[in-house]
């Protein structure tokens, strides 16, 4: 198997604030590259922003900048976000950047043979930066659902890509795993989606409709479209196509994206690059979205999640925890924050915190905090890699969780601190008890090595607390309890 692995995050308008589907993507993607990393891989991990198109250039009017300054100042928002859920990504793209320009026109050029002219005339959303169906728009009564705002009717003089050209071959790469779908059902959508063919797109409005993007090369009245210009990224952040060294990168393992974007990413973008004579992306991971108490989070009800709030409260491994193992990886989740809260409380802090700061109290009460032989990999984690290789993070994780729970079992079960008492008093006690406590350790850092792609700072946290063979304490309490947003149990009623 080849040792270079590459996982791409799909890229955020800059214009919005960043929410809790920017930072799953981030999440994801970097459990699976912390992952392969743990495993020996060499990994590149993207993330990027999408800066062009009408809307940012609207808001830029707004705020009183030109478009370019406007991103400038908004990208940072994003690219905090992705340093605090603790994303190890090592390329950044914006599309504003020189290098991508470039890339994005030579792609154009190189796409030339599948590139007509043609007039569009039918319904086109601001919001979406997209034109809809016919049926679609009457379905809508004429609104875009998203948006909450009217469909604009365009007649204009646009360029297409031959899209249709490649369904055959898209559909034969997804139904024989070249370009594989997961979940599964996903895939099953998208081929009832494309039944008919896929339908060719247009790739660029006239300079007056879009100004603010990139120019189509040999005919500057036209700007191109997001699609070109988005999607790309994706081979351009590796150097694609003058700089050395992307073609050992590509294709990707591993696309992370959201639901709502997949008929982009398993239609047009696999056009691009058969029109391009490049390799598909091995895997689509689809994931689903993340409501709140059973509602889809939405601006007018403004009852969206900000990662931001959650981290600061609770610290990046209670949010990486939540997000990775009750939100289902391949489905819509449901978050609430006293879901969150009691899941932090009870499994992080009760669970997890606890079982770590037993065991290194008992070993520094009764035996100086010396470590007897750790014993470890005794758990079978065959469950564990399969659930990893699969995808389905959220499995893994309650794997690992299986053993928290066991080793707590474990510790109550053989009462330690009942064999201390016998110390010095029973010939056998003193190498049983050193035994017992050996194999909590030992139970301690299998459960460290597991949580390094799910809870990076707190797997360092318990390496570093047992495995020199002396406990070495830490600073503060694992995971203190937090009431927020549910009551304390040991409050104290009046």
């Amino acid at each position: 198997m080849d040792k270079k692995l590459y996982i791409t995050t799909a890229i955020p308008y800059v214009n919005g604030a960043p929410h809790i589907g920017h930072a799953l993507d981030y999440l994801l993607a970097d459990i699976w590259a912390r992952y392969q990393k743990q495993n020996g891989h060499d990994v590149r991990f993207q993330v990027g922003t999408d800066e062009h198109g009408n809307k940012i250039a609207a808001n830029a009017a707004e705020a009183g900048l030109d478009p370019k300054a406007y991103a400038d100042k908004m990208y940072v928002n994003f690219e905090a976000l992705m340093k605090k859920v603790d994303a190890s990504y090592t390329d950044f793209i914006r599309t504003t950047d020189e290098h991508h320009i470039g890339a994005v026109q030579y792609i154009w050029q190189k796409l030339q043979p599948y590139i007509y002219k043609g007039t569009y005339e039918g319904w086109y959303c601001v919001g979406c930066e997209a034109f809809v169906t016919d049926k679609e728009a009457t379905d809508n009564n004429g609104i875009c659902p998203d948006h909450n705002q009217p469909y604009q009717h365009l007649s204009e003089e646009n360029y297409y890509f031959k899209t249709s050209e490649f369904t055959d071959r898209i559909k034969e790469a997804i139904a024989n795993g070249t370009m594989e779908i997961v979940p599964e059902f996903r895939k099953k959508e998208f081929l009832e989606l494309i039944k008919d063919g896929l339908q060719d797109v247009s790739i660029s409005r006239p300079k007056k409709n879009l100004s603010w993007g990139v120019p189509v090369p040999g005919d500057p009245e036209q700007i191109m479209y997001v699609w070109v210009d988005a999607l790309a990224n994706y081979i351009t952040v590796l150097g694609y196509p003058d700089k050395a060294g992307w073609e050992e990168y590509w294709p990707a393992d591993v696309q992370v994206i959201g639901k709502d974007i997949l008929r982009f990413h398993a239609g047009i973008w696999p056009a691009m690059l058969l029109g391009l004579e490049l390799a598909l992306p091995r895997k689509l991971l689809v994931h689903g979205f993340v409501n709140v108490g059973g509602v889809k989070q939405s601006k007018t009800l403004g009852n969206g999640v900000d990662p931001n709030e959650v981290i600061d409260h609770y610290g990046v491994d209670a949010f990486r925890y939540f997000f990775s193992r009750h939100i289902p990886t391949l489905d819509d989740g449901d978050f609430t924050w006293e879901k969150f809260e009691t899941s932090y409380n009870t499994e992080l802090a009760n669970d997890l915190g606890n079982a770590i700061q037993r065991v290194a109290g008992m070993l520094t009460r009764y035996q100086s905090g010396v470590i007897g032989d750790a014993p470890q990999g005794e758990h079978d984690m065959g469950a564990y890699h399969e659930a990893m290789e699969a995808l389905e993070f959220n499995k893994a994780i309650d794997e690992v969780w299986l053993m928290v729970r066991s080793l707590n079992q474990y510790i109550e079960n053989v009462k330690p601190w009942e064999i201390a008492k016998t110390v010095g008093k029973d010939a056998e006690s003193e190498a049983h008890l050193t035994e017992v406590l050996a194999y909590a350790v030992g139970a301690l850092l299998q459960i460290g090595d597991l949580l390094v792609p799910f809870l990076p700072g707190t797997a360092a946290k318990i390496h570093q607390t047992f495995e020199t063979g002396v406990v070495v304490p830490t600073e503060g309490v694992f995971f203190p309890r937090i009431y927020i947003h549910t009551p304390d149990p040991h409050a104290k009623t009046v």
